[in-house]
């Protein structure tokens, strides 16, 4: 009996490799899953992120924060809060989005020393982080509707897709191309290309740990090809389905922040 049950395990597992294995041939279904994988793990999430900000002169910059992340529903609008603790000079400020699947996401950003709610326009989401590499649409992420997606190549490790923005008026780059883990679906390298066919701009995920079941992009590294400078991210204390309720993403936690969800002993 034992053994009939291990040669049936046995064949169900050799048909599930066989199935992870084969490459997927759709870019738009790899875009979608990449898309699950890098900004959806878990109904919601909890982690704290340290930057290191080098410019072209080599001069060094950090923010320390803590992400909360909220999902309604697996691919669909998102809620995000950004807690800054260091250094003194940014402590207190709180960046908070409400990212939509249907239109341009809504981003606010609140100034403690002004005490302000500051509304960032669409316009302004691939304008620089709090003084970093980063983009505030790097935080929530594109969405794939936004551009059009072709499969160029796909290895053993990757997929390699190019991307194209629908409306190119609204962006700085002329295309970008993306590799992705054909295991964990993760992007691993994106890169930007301007009109004159240059990479001007890196993003890459240098580090990967798995997070109750999640595998989970610990560091990331952007890098400014054109100007110089970089900014690297780390990312710790990683949780995710801790049950974050849907109020804490509001404007009243941008002034008063909801201590019992940024503290990492609840």
């Amino acid at each position: 009996m034992i053994g009939r049950l291990t040669a049936i395990a046995g064949l169900v597992l050799g048909a599930a490799s066989a199935t992870a294995a084969a490459p997927l041939e759709d870019a738009d279904a790899i875009v979608e899953r990449a898309n699950l994988a890098a900004y959806y793990a878990g109904d919601d999430g909890r982690t704290e992120a340290r930057m290191l900000i080098t410019d072209g002169q080599g001069r060094e910059q950090m923010r320390q924060f803590t992400i909360l992340r909220r999902n309604p529903e697996p691919g669909g609008d998102q809620q995000f809060l950004v807690f800054f603790s260091r250094p003194s000079d940014v402590r207190g400020t709180v960046y908070l989005v409400e990212k939509h699947v249907d239109r341009d996401d809504d981003r606010w950003l609140y100034l403690p020393g002004l005490d302000l709610v500051k509304r960032i326009s669409a316009g302004d989401k691939r304008t620089s982080f709090v003084g970093s590499h980063y983009y505030y649409e790097d935080v929530s992420g594109r969405l794939p509707t936004e551009d059009t997606h072709t499969l160029v190549e796909t290895t053993g490790e990757h997929y390699l897709l190019e991307h194209r923005p629908i409306d190119a008026d609204s962006v700085e780059f002329a295309s970008y191309r993306t590799w992705i883990d054909r295991e964990t679906f993760l992007p691993m390298k994106i890169e930007y290309t301007n009109d004159d066919g240059e990479v001007y701009r890196r993003v890459e995920s240098l580090d990967v740990a798995e997070f109750q079941g999640y595998p989970t992009v610990t560091r990331t590294l952007v890098s400014d090809l054109a100007g110089g400078g970089t900014t690297e991210m780390r990312f710790r204390f990683i949780e995710y389905d801790i049950g974050v309720p849907a109020d804490v993403f509001a404007e009243r936690s941008m002034r008063t922040p909801p201590r019992e969800w940024l503290e990492r002993d609840r």
